[in-house]
């Protein structure tokens, strides 16, 4: 299988999970800028969204949207330490924090990196971030991921999206849990190796 990344973007999640699976595949760099893969193709004739990460399959077939592709991927692995299966509900605890992380921090982020918000704009944006993020540290108190004490696919999502605050003024170091969590997850060999694999074709 193939996954059309960006470096540094939300693809750096299901891109984690392939490594963490030991699933074998192929990275294809994307410029979301151009719209064309590094192949030189038209990235809107894979993707009519435009927008990464995607997934294509050995037949052809393509799968959007990263908390999709890492429980696709997850669940293709057999791997239900990442992802309980069906009927447990420890499931469902996982699939909630993906939505959260979703709809409530990814989304808060994206309007800052538009160059067009102004400064009022996206200090209110930093500002709701900062209380999102409060809550997620709360959370965090005296386990070592999101639901316990077990790496999820979750986990690997909320490390991207957070890497990005610093880049974006959102100032989470009085964070001690979030603080934790990022280090600890930033020593697995799956996200080293796939931190150092976007580094490269950066």
């Amino acid at each position: 299988m193939k996954l059309f990344y960006s470096p540094g973007a939300c693809s750096l999640a299901p891109h984690i999970i392939l490594r963490e699976t030991g699933t074998p595949f192929t990275l294809v760099k994307v410029d979301l800028g151009q719209h064309r893969t590094q192949e030189g193709g038209n990235y809107y004739e894979l993707s009519p969204k435009g927008q990464v990460p995607l997934l294509a399959l050995d037949d052809g077939t393509t799968l959007s949207e990263g908390p999709v592709i890492a429980q696709y991927i997850a669940e293709q692995a057999g791997k239900q330490e990442l992802l309980p299966p069906v009927g447990n509900f420890a499931r469902y605890r996982v699939l909630e924090w993906q939505n959260y992380i979703t709809s409530e921090l990814h989304k808060s982020f994206s309007p800052l990196f538009d160059p067009r918000l102004d400064a009022a704009a996206k200090a209110l944006f930093t500002q709701q971030l900062s209380k999102k993020y409060a809550w997620v540290n709360s959370r965090l108190e005296g386990q070592s991921y999101l639901t316990g004490d077990t790496f999820t696919v979750a986990d690997a999502y909320l490390f991207v999206i957070t890497g990005w605050a610093p880049h974006l003024g959102v100032d989470l170091s009085a964070l001690a849990n979030v603080q934790a969590f990022l280090a600890r997850v930033g020593q697995r060999d799956s996200v080293k190796a796939a931190l150092a694999a976007e580094k490269t074709a950066a």
